[in-house]
């Protein structure tokens, strides 16, 4: 059986964040606690919302940290308890946006947050109590804003999957004017995770007609227009196609990733100073020659299909020119040449392997990994 649910109200065009205080009174906030961290702040991105949601009581925190943690969901939740809200918005990227939805959980459910993980058995656990979410992306990449799902490392260092439609924010405003100032190389990143999510999600197996149309349009957007988004951030319409591709990735990747995310999001937890959508980028051509020889790739052409999507002439049976047509477009984004330039080393893959083999994402590849073909995988993308 395939069960097929879209998703949430989205506004995507230039300066729909000042939509931002009619949508706090939809979704019945009076004082919301809007989450963000110091460099959306520092780069005055945190004042435009600020500044959107008018005289409307609310109160900031502002730690979100790269890769968000346990502990700054309980940090946050004491902010948000102590001032007495009744909401949440988020500003910021993914990390902004996944750290909301922990607090959305813990705010109101007891007990540790591992309790809630997909992997403890824990998303039938969240409830519709969640506080309710707005979010508001400044970055084009992991489309969290449109997703029912968090990543947060726990306090025990296990980079964890929390799961449910209630999760999913009751509004996303995506206003591409506020990602006119995002550096080159974060454009690059995040665009690359963009990527990375409408690739991945299309080569999984589940059956989602509706994902696959979603994600291949979205990996055209993406790969039409990262480039120019790199080079010239102030491009308006590459700016808008790459929050679009972000946002679709998201749309359709509720039908399942797979090993890049397995290892990206094990990798992370072992080291959370590691970018997830640079790691992705990195793993994402040693997956595709993975996944080539899957049955369901072949026989639904799925490789034929990215490849006419990234306008490349054609694609061979190995996945070869798929993969290399990533590397390329790595290289030429100024992104690094492989793990190893970015500071992991080979005495670290068993711990990620260990993680690999447990994330929510293994199961959902068009090939089941071995322990083996992790390490296979990771020296490919050293």
């Amino acid at each position: 059986m395939a069960r097929i649910q879209y998703i949430t109200q989205i506004d995507i065009d230039f300066g729909v964040v000042k939509l931002l205080r009619d949508e706090c009174q939809r979704a019945g906030m009076h004082k919301p606690l809007v989450i963000t961290d110091a460099g959306v702040r520092a780069a005055g991105v945190l004042q435009l919302a600020l500044n959107a949601l008018g005289d409307t009581p609310h109160a900031v925190f502002d730690a979100t940290p790269s890769n968000p943690t346990e502990a700054a969901v309980r940090a946050a939740v004491a902010v948000y308890k102590s001032q007495g809200c009744d909401g949440l918005v988020a500003v910021g990227g993914g990390s902004s946006i996944d750290l909301a939805k922990g607090v959305a959980i813990a705010a109101t459910h007891p007990g540790p947050l591992k309790t809630y993980a997909t992997i403890e058995g824990g998303s039938a656990l969240i409830t519709e109590g969640v506080v309710p979410l707005i979010a508001v992306p400044t970055t084009a990449g992991t489309g969290s804003e449109v997703a029912r799902g968090a990543i947060v490392i726990v306090d025990d260092g296990r980079k964890l999957g929390f799961h449910s439609w209630h999760l999913v924010p009751k509004a996303a405003l995506l206003d591409p004017e506020l990602t006119l100032g995002l550096p080159p190389m974060l454009t690059a990143a995040t665009g690359m995770d963009a990527i990375a999510h409408c690739m991945e999600t299309f080569m999984a197996p589940a059956v989602n007609p509706p994902a696959d149309g979603i994600s291949l349009d979205g990996l055209a957007r993406g790969w039409a227009h990262i480039e120019t988004a790199t080079r010239d951030g102030s491009q308006r319409e590459a700016r808008w196609a790459m929050m679009s591709a972000s946002m679709q990735g998201a749309m359709a990747f509720q039908k399942g990733l797979g090993c890049v995310h397995s290892l990206s999001h094990s990798l992370g937890g072992v080291n959370p100073r590691l970018h997830h959508g640079t790691l992705n980028a990195m793993f994402l051509p040693a997956v595709v020659k993975f996944n080539a020889s899957a049955p369901s790739i072949q026989q639904e052409q799925r490789l034929q299909r990215m490849a006419r999507a990234m306008g490349l002439a054609g694609c061979d049976s190995l996945g070869t020119e798929v993969a290399d047509a990533i590397t390329d477009i790595n290289a030429r984004l100024g992104l690094p040449t492989g793990l190893r330039a970015m500071g992991v080393t080979e005495d670290l893959f068993e711990r990620v392997i260990d993680g690999a083999m447990a994330d929510h994402c293994h199961k959902t590849n068009p090939r089941i990994a071995t322990r083996d073909d992790y390490r296979a995988m990771l020296l490919a993308s050293l």
